[in-house]
């Protein structure tokens, strides 16, 4: 547990799309890069073109910022070596047919019987984050709790315009293909946690679902993690958005923590959410979003503004404010990256050029603000003084490879790489642990889920029930 004072452990999971650098379209090897990669960090995802990074747990951004940048480096430097990049993007630009491939697993299997369609279009990249909520009724309350907030959220990760190689009209298309799920958007109010599990169990009875993995609700109570985890998110290219994300999250669930404490009512129109978010899917940061006090329209510079001021308190707790709140001003400033891959796009019209500016904005390490410009009229002091301190630099070297996390628990594949599991995805799998959170997990949290989770008795380190299977 933290600390009074200290701020909770905070975790990312970031999904990337594999192209080949020759064709810059989307390639189906993840398998063979995951060969060359830590088990215990990265993992593949049901697509056969995708692979998942998971950092682990902190408590300052910076070294989370860190974490994140080595991952990225190492994910980079393996698939260039292999003629292939990474992309983090909500949706992909080119695709070939031939390359919509499974990856090989009975659940997923399952999954493509069951689903179909969903099943096979499901070439979505998320961002997932993991704050450190060890109380389980807590838990439950302040996932209903943030939803207002998430909207702006989804704005500042919005990364997917682009469609079978058209352009749709929204900056967050990757919303309304994950939208089509059964158990996605908004959580209900649940009076308690046994309440909340109450009705997963109605719903894996129905035959809808097959396991508690399959709840997609935009924020949720992990199924193994003594977490909250936020899934409403686009994968972000530039790393700079990942932190902001992370940093703003935290911030909220450590409010809402204290007002469900308090026991402050709050009731939460999940109406008015679900329309909030198609509202930040369709304009990104370039138009209005709602905002999740008033509820009426307002620029998307103002409702990110007002988001930070409910923050504030916790971020300057944290640490974090000076970080955090020069990301959220620069970021609408900049623009979402689907404004950047339109404008990409515009120049030539080639969506080659997308893909080679989300590549480099992948690759990039570079997530510390931009330092304001001076003014224009601006005449600096001449007057001597004392040296000024050096500012550190956040443009972090990629470091060693990263190690595996202490608490790796293998999968059974159908191939010979090995996989592991966490809590999050933005494609149809349930929580699968990584490095990062098994090290937040409690005995008395880590609830059974069918296929992949241990037993709440069970020690982390000597699971070996067979039943593991890979989490989709």
């Amino acid at each position: 547990m933290p600390k009074p004072g200290e701020p909770v452990k905070v975790g990312v999971e970031e999904e990337f799309h594999v192209v080949d650098l020759r064709t810059r379209h989307l390639a189906a090897r993840s398998g063979l890069l995951l060969e060359a990669l830590p088990p215990a960090r990265f993992t593949h995802e049901l697509q056969r073109s995708m692979v998942e990074s998971n950092s682990l747990p902190f408590r300052g951004l910076t070294d989370l910022a860190g974490d994140l940048c080595g991952m990225r480096a190492a994910l980079v430097r393996e698939a260039e070596a292999l003629g292939l990049g990474v992309v983090a993007a909500g949706s992909p630009q080119l695709v070939d047919e031939d390359q919509l491939k499974i990856f090989p697993d009975p659940r997923y299997e399952r999954m493509l019987i069951d689903f179909q369609v969903l099943t096979r279009e499901q070439l979505i990249c998320g961002m997932h984050v993991h704050a450190e909520v060890r109380d389980r009724e807590l838990a439950v309350a302040v996932a209903h709790r943030l939803a207002p907030w998430l909207p702006p959220l989804l704005a500042l990760s919005a990364s997917s315009p682009f469609w079978d190689a058209a352009d749709t009209g929204y900056a967050s298309y990757r919303t309304l293909v994950w939208q089509r799920w059964p158990t996605t958007g908004p959580m209900a109010s649940y009076g308690s946690a046994a309440e909340y599990q109450q009705m997963i169990d109605t719903l894996i009875r129905s035959g809808v679902i097959a396991d508690p993995g399959m709840i997609y609700f935009d924020i949720r109570p992990s199924c193994h993690l003594p977490t909250v985890e936020l899934r409403i998110c686009d994968s972000c290219p530039r790393l700079s958005d990942v932190v902001l994300i992370a940093g703003l999250f935290r911030a909220l669930v450590a409010t809402e923590l204290e007002a469900a404490r308090r026991g402050d009512g709050r009731e939460v129109r999940l109406e008015a959410v679900r329309a909030a978010t198609w509202q930040a899917a369709r304009s990104g940061l370039e138009g209005e979003l709602v905002d999740p006090v008033e509820g009426v329209p307002r620029p998307a510079a103002e409702v990110i503004a007002r988001l930070l001021d409910r923050a504030r308190p916790h971020l300057v707790e944290a640490g974090d404010w000076e970080l955090v709140s020069a990301l959220a001003r620069q970021a609408p400033a900049r623009g979402s990256s689907a404004a950047r891959q339109r404008a990409a796009h515009a120049r030539r019209g080639r969506l080659e050029d997308v893909v080679d500016l989300l590549l480099a904005e992948t690759r990039s390490c570079d997530w510390s603000p931009t330092p304001p410009a001076p003014r224009p009229d601006h005449q600096p002091d001449a007057r001597p003084g004392p040296e000024p301190e050096p500012e550190p630099d956040h443009r972090l070297d990629p470091g060693p490879e990263p190690t595996p996390g202490p608490d790796h628990q293998t999968v059974h594949r159908t191939d010979p790489q090995p996989g592991h599991q966490t809590g999050h995805r933005t494609d149809p799998r349930p929580d699968h642990q990584t490095g990062h959170q098994a090290e937040l997990r409690t005995d008395s949290h880590a609830g059974p889920r069918p296929g992949s989770h241990s037993d709440p008795r069970t020690d982390p380190h000597t699971d070996s029930r067979p039943d593991h299977r890979p989490a989709v």
